[in-house]
């Protein structure tokens, strides 16, 4: 959520910015008028204990019982206003930093740059989905009798792929030479600390959800369990970021890096009839998160590191993709700035080829931690400095289902086969998939 005094001082630039999102002013008027009419509430209840004070001292009992009931009439109604002013402070989304391309839909993203060669074949190149049920890397059907629709078996050497994904990212998350030649490379004055690899909870409670912004909107996306009151994640981060919740750090301790890996369940309410078959759109997936706590002056740097690491690894896996710079209108509420990669899968649409999305990374600045209380106690140690409100970033390392039909696409053979990257084959065992097993 954003700053109170930020939209008390500043109201048309909010304004100005959240409708850059196709976000109405009305949520701003909204929340100013129950923020003047908390402000006025609050002020007569302090009026009330002030008189009741008097009282006490004067020893004027009777008095005293009518103004104590009075204190806890004007208590409720202090409450029910704050409960709706919280509420509509959180219904106000992070406007977007000044350098954002501003546009209407995703159409009016910003391709950044273009990297690595498209496949030349000598054949027209099949669907990812047509060559793993020919290998036996990907059993639809029988995960529908299970599970339904949207749900799939990974089989064989496609598990041992997801895995040597896995350790791909881990190694370069955690090499610290490779962190400071990426910062070095694109001008950046950042630590080299490592990322640290972190398996989270896949069940989190509502304070948690609620605290990353995904409520207000997305909520039909998100899966509830109402017998435990917890939500299914939709993506690590949702995990990683509460962790700290009601934390401190030292500034020293910053950025607080981590790569988190777990499955991840989305309903995909608006996707319907949208890539019903196969693994590119379904309800559960395993994806590879990094996750930083940084101090406000050093997040663009971060979210530049957590993009170069992006595109290091697709360079790693020999897949070419754009950089898209999103527009104000596909930021999601929490994000002030993102950067996406889509990748070229040349099975897509029928043999011809499309870029389908693989990694995005987002700087939601101060809007989450301040709903969950993530702080951090600047080095100078002056009594005037008040702890301040970390921001936090989030990126994709690796999508595993999308990446598996990139590679599958990008390095299938004309006999139906498909090779191994060679950044993968040493976990993997093996260079080229002739069989699911």
């Amino acid at each position: 959520m954003l700053d109170i005094e930020l939209i008390r001082k500043e109201p048309e630039k909010i304004k100005k910015g959240i409708a850059t999102k196709n976000v109405g002013h009305e949520i701003v008027d909204e929340f100013l008028k129950l923020d003047e009419e908390w402000r006025k509430e609050t002020a007569a209840l302090d009026a009330l204990r002030a008189k009741q004070k008097k009282l006490s001292e004067g020893r004027k009992i009777e008095e005293a019982k009518k103004n104590k009931e009075l204190i806890r009439l004007k208590s409720d109604s202090v409450a029910e206003v704050e409960k709706k002013r919280e509420i509509a402070l959180r219904r106000i989304p992070n406007p977007p930093f000044d350098e954002v391309p501003i546009g209407k839909s995703e159409k009016d993203n910003v391709v950044i740059r273009e990297v690595g060669e498209k496949p030349k074949f000598d054949f027209k190149p099949r669907s990812y989905l047509e060559l793993a049920e020919k290998l036996n890397l990907v059993d639809m059907e029988r995960a529908a009798k299970t599970s339904g629709s949207r749900f799939g078996f990974l089989l064989g050497a496609a598990v041992r792929l997801e895995f040597a994904l896995v350790q791909l990212a881990i190694k370069a998350a955690t090499d610290r030479s490779l962190i400071a030649k990426l910062a070095k490379k694109n001008n950046l004055n950042i630590k080299d600390s490592l990322f640290v690899p972190v398996m989270p909870p896949v069940l989190i409670n509502k304070k948690s959800m609620a605290g990353m912004g995904y409520l207000e909107r997305g909520a039909e996306d998100v899966y509830y369990l109402p017998a435990d009151d917890l939500y299914l994640v939709g993506t690590s981060e949702q995990s990683i970021g509460p962790m700290h919740q009601d934390e401190v750090f030292e500034e020293k301790d910053l950025p607080r890096r981590y790569l988190g890996f777990s499955t991840c369940f989305r309903r995909e309410a608006g996707s319907y009839g949208k890539d019903t078959k196969g693994i590119l759109r379904v309800h559960q997936f395993d994806k590879l998160e990094m996750f930083v706590f940084a101090a406000p002056e050093k997040s663009r740097a971060e979210h530049r590191l957590m993009l170069a690491i992006e595109e290091y690894l697709m360079q790693s896996l020999g897949l070419p993709y754009r950089v898209l710079n999103i527009c104000t209108a596909d930021l999601s509420s929490p994000a002030a700035a993102a950067f996406d990669i889509e990748t070229w899968m040349p099975g897509q649409n029928e043999g011809v080829g499309e870029y389908r999305e693989t990694q995005s990374t987002s700087n939601t600045t101060d809007f989450q931690s301040r709903r969950l209380e993530i702080k951090y106690r600047p080095t100078e140690k002056r009594a005037a400095v008040k702890a301040r409100y970390v921001h936090m970033l989030n990126g994709t390392a690796f999508a595993i289902g999308r990446t598996l039909i990139a590679i599958f696409e990008n390095y299938q053979t004309k006999e139906g086969r498909i090779k191994i990257p060679k950044a993968l084959q040493k976990y993997v065992g093996e260079k080229v998939i002739s069989s699911g097993s």
